[in-house]
């Protein structure tokens, strides 16, 4: 079973400006002379964390990572003014303008995957292939899985912790209701809804429990930021179209596609990856037997690093 490459640090990191008031931090890792792999950070508001650039063989890889509006080292910290989901497609055009890319690779899972696939859709000839784990196509059954009771059925006890502050009136409208919480003026109330929001979804992450995942998400910072950036995006159906991926799935069924999912994966669930398979009869589809939603499982790292390996195959551009 193949693990994460050595932890390396950026060879070179870059702030420059988008839409007022943004500010992006972007950084690239790896060889500066090898194929251009763009990793989307999941969320919104995870951050690139440190373990995306360790996925890829860094002698073989440009590795390049950013933070996405309002969160991470961008800034301005927290902000939902021109924070959209075209931004942060536009924001991937940005990049590639600023590194003077010509194509490149996009990685990303879960908020990533869908994130990537929009931009592919939107801009396909820029795309020389597609790496994408724990798939997300951003419809209302995929929000109301697990934000209205479906991931309930398997989870009550951590369900109930979730929804037992929420008044009953609001229950039919859970993302809506924390993105008022969270956007409000008390500050503790935010902590907590924060935490409460991130702790759902540290829960429901691993096929079995982690510790380190669950800690991670209990940070405040990190909760606060995590939760305010997802439920303004989630409650807003991720500003897209219903179902704009599968309905707009022609415009990228030519790129090499490489898809990978946790078989008892409890926030996006393997239905979307098979339909998003189906529609790319091309596409390569890896379901790992042991595993959930997170990237820190075993499998799951496996799986990625066996495809950025296959990709490699691969007559792509470096540049």
């Amino acid at each position: 079973m193949l693990t994460l490459y050595p932890a390396i640090k950026p060879n070179v990191s870059h702030i420059f400006s988008v839409t007022k008031p943004h500010v992006l931090y972007l950084e690239e890792s790896g060889n500066p002379n090898g194929i251009p792999i763009i990793a989307l950070h999941s969320g919104p508001g995870a951050g690139g964390d440190t373990h995306l650039r360790r996925f890829f063989d860094p002698q073989r890889y440009r590795i390049i990572i950013f933070d996405q509006r309002g969160c991470g080292r961008s800034t301005p910290h927290l902000e939902l003014a021109n924070n959209t989901t075209q931004d942060l497609i536009d924001d991937i055009e940005a990049v590639r303008h600023f590194l003077g890319l010509n194509r490149f690779i996009l990685f990303g899972g879960g908020w990533g995957s869908l994130l990537a696939l929009l931009y592919a859709e939107q801009y396909p000839q820029n795309v020389n292939a597609l790496l994408l784990h724990q798939i997300l196509l951003g419809r209302k059954d995929d929000i109301d899985w697990f934000y209205q009771g479906g991931a309930a059925k398997i989870y009550p006890d951590y369900w109930q912790d979730f929804i037992k502050t929420i008044p009953g009136n609001r229950q039919n409208n859970i993302t809506g209701y924390f993105n008022e919480c969270l956007q409000g003026t008390n500050d503790l109330a935010r902590i907590s809804a924060a935490k409460t929001w991130a702790t759902w979804q540290a829960h429901c992450s691993s096929l079995q429990p982690n510790l380190n995942v669950i800690d991670a998400y209990n940070d405040p910072h990190f909760a606060l930021t995590l939760a305010t950036l997802e439920s303004h995006y989630v409650s807003n159906q991720y500003f897209i179209k219903e179902n704009q991926v599968l309905e707009n799935i022609k415009k990228i069924r030519h790129i090499p596609t490489y898809l990978i999912h946790g078989r008892y994966n409890m926030v996006c669930p393997l239905s979307a990856a098979w339909q998003l398979h189906e529609s790319m009869p091309a596409s390569h589809l890896s379901i790992v037997r042991d595993a959930g939603h997170s990237d820190r499982e075993p499998g799951l790292i496996d799986a990625i690093i066996h495809a950025s390996i296959e990709i490699l195959r691969q007559d792509l551009d470096a540049s």
